[in-house]
């Protein structure tokens, strides 16, 4: 496996991450409120669980699992893991369009200063 390989993996871990996330806010908001009752919040958390498309959040949260561990096998973590950073700048990004979530200057100046450290942490020392 070329680096290069390894670092598609990576974004394969950072892509099925940001899909179960926003998916399954798609499903809560959805469902609605979560219930006051204890008999009716454990209903209505096995709902969500057997929801297919939370079900799908799940298996792509395994399927990033199996993509870091396979890019773990060429990449140092100290390379590799920073890109995860782009995780959050995505899913408050999507956030923002999908679910019209606030964007405020300090959500945006938050994202700008994450991509600042990606971009620092993944320089070469050498």
């Amino acid at each position: 496996m070329s680096r290069l390989s390894a670092y598609l993996l990576v974004m394969l871990t950072v892509g099925c991450t940001v899909y179960g996330q926003l998916i399954i806010k798609w499903k809560v908001l959805a469902a609605g409120r979560l219930p006051d009752v204890n008999a009716d919040r454990a209903r209505f958390m096995v709902a969500l669980l057997l929801n297919p498309w939370v079900i799908s959040a799940f298996m792509a949260a395994f399927g990033a699992s199996l993509a870091w561990i396979a890019a773990m096998t060429r990449l140092p973590i100290s390379e590799a893991y920073p890109l995860n950073a782009m995780t959050f700048v995505l899913v408050v990004v999507c956030g923002g369009l999908l679910f019209a979530e606030p964007m405020g200057v300090h959500k945006v100046m938050g994202i700008g200063l994450i991509m600042i450290g990606v971009v620092v942490a993944a320089q070469d020392p050498s």
